[in-house]
């Protein structure tokens, strides 16, 4: 991401600052709750196409064991 397109893209919904997340190639938006995802290195800066971030998926867990 460049770093000087990411200082001047703010949330389209709140006009805060953007994070970079470069594992999940997203700028995410503490102050709204959504993740724009990055498609070959152009921001969607699009309300619908982002992901809330309350709808990250669970960690997959391990066997589930009966302690009983």
């Amino acid at each position: 991401m460049d770093p000087k397109l990411l200082e001047i893209l703010v949330c389209p919904i709140t006009k805060s600052v953007l994070r970079y997340d470069p594992s999940r190639a997203e700028l995410v938006s503490a102050a709204a709750g959504l993740a724009f995802p990055i498609r070959d290195g152009v921001p969607i800066m699009l309300v619908d196409e982002a992901r809330r971030l309350d709808d990250t998926p669970p960690a997959v867990a391990g066997p589930a064991s009966d302690p009983a």
